[in-house]
């Protein structure tokens, strides 16, 4: 579509900011997008790996378009990078050397524990290592000795996995329709909705010609006041 000989995209609004943000990305294709905090209208969005360009564009204007479009502050990452993070906070939250003695409040028996201790194992990282093997050499292991443990050490850690796992309940899986990767830009853009309107307007221009105008045909004629403004400005 054209506004005064210029190439426009169509842009669906939504109340939901999490909806509205899946829009306002198209194409690229969103894995999650999580609101942060709802009142300073922060937020992030998770794509996969070879969306990431595509998501941010050319010199981030896509994100920088969308984040101000919508008033809000978006952190956008890729699916990799968000592991990489997630591993890291877990491995803040394990405290090194847990002697083997908190596996018992893991459904592991005393017994079990002893014989570790006397077998030469005194820690879960210990533990956690050896292969059912290593463990039954150890004096009075025996294969069901062996389970028992492996269910108690999954236990012990599964607990720092649930305490990551919680996301606000604005947080959802969302997909849009896939495209054409550019040229990837660094990740982990952080963008916020203060960008120029002389260079949104001219940033607008470039990114319409980038983006699939095979969505156009679904998307409703709604779009932001002031999004349209800066068009026309």
């Amino acid at each position: 579509r054209e506004l005064r000989g210029e190439k426009i995209d169509i842009i669906e609004y939504s109340d939901d900011p999490v909806v509205f943000a899946t829009h306002a990305l198209s194409p690229a294709k969103i894995s999650k997008v999580t609101v942060l905090d709802p009142v300073e209208k922060h937020m992030e969005v998770i794509v996969e790996d070879t969306q990431l360009s595509l998501a941010i564009g050319k010199k981030g204007q896509n994100v920088r378009l969308a984040a101000k479009l919508m008033g809000w502050r978006i952190d956008i990452k890729s699916e990799e990078e968000k592991r990489r993070e997630v591993e890291s906070e877990m491995a803040g939250l394990v405290v090194p050397g847990a002697p083997i003695s908190v596996l018992i409040d893991h459904g592991l028996s005393d017994e079990v524990v002893v014989r570790l201790t006397k077998g030469g194992v005194g820690t879960v990282e210990q533990v956690g290592a050896m292969t059912p093997e290593q463990l039954e050499e150890i004096p009075g292991i025996g294969p069901e000795a062996v389970e028992a443990i492996q269910i108690a050490v999954n236990n012990y850690y599964a607990q720092f996995e649930e305490a990551l796992a919680g996301t606000p309940d604005e947080a959802i899986e969302a997909q849009a329709d896939a495209g054409a990767g550019e040229q990837a830009p660094e990740e982990g853009a952080e963008v916020g909705p203060a960008a120029e309107t002389g260079e949104t307007q001219a940033m607008a221009q470039e990114d319409s010609a980038e983006r699939s105008p095979a969505a156009e045909s679904e998307e409703t004629s709604s779009t932001s006041a002031g999004y349209e403004q800066d068009l026309l400005g």
